[in-house]
């Protein structure tokens, strides 16, 4: 790969649109939900999942209830997603107000 097609394909990257929204990793033994946002929906999973695994993960909530029921037990749900025209600036208030909204709602079904 020469100079100019390594340019190209760093700027074709730099254009890449990662998925921002709303998250609820489930428990289905007993039923706990943590809802979380992210700014990368299409890689979040794997950074948490790795986490749990290592017993590292900040919620010691969440990371009991790993420890207690295994990985089998838990499930990964994309809950929303921003629309792609939010402009940058608004994009952590708006997964704020999501999340906030989706605990809500949740809470309410539980």
């Amino acid at each position: 790969m020469d100079a100019k097609d390594r340019k190209a394909a760093i700027a074709a990257y730099k254009e890449i649109k990662t998925p921002a929204g709303v998250f609820a990793v489930r428990c289905r033994v007993d039923g706990q939900f943590w809802v979380m946002e992210s700014r990368h929906l299409d890689t979040h999973q794997t950074s948490l999942w790795f986490s749990l695994r290592m017993g590292s993960y900040p919620d010691r909530t969440l990371q009991a209830a790993w420890k207690t029921h295994g990985e089998a037990a838990f499930s990964f749900d994309v809950l929303q997603t921003l629309a792609e025209d939010i402009s940058p600036s608004m994009v952590r208030t708006e997964l704020k107000i999501l999340s906030r909204a989706w605990k809500d709602r949740l809470a309410l079904q539980a």
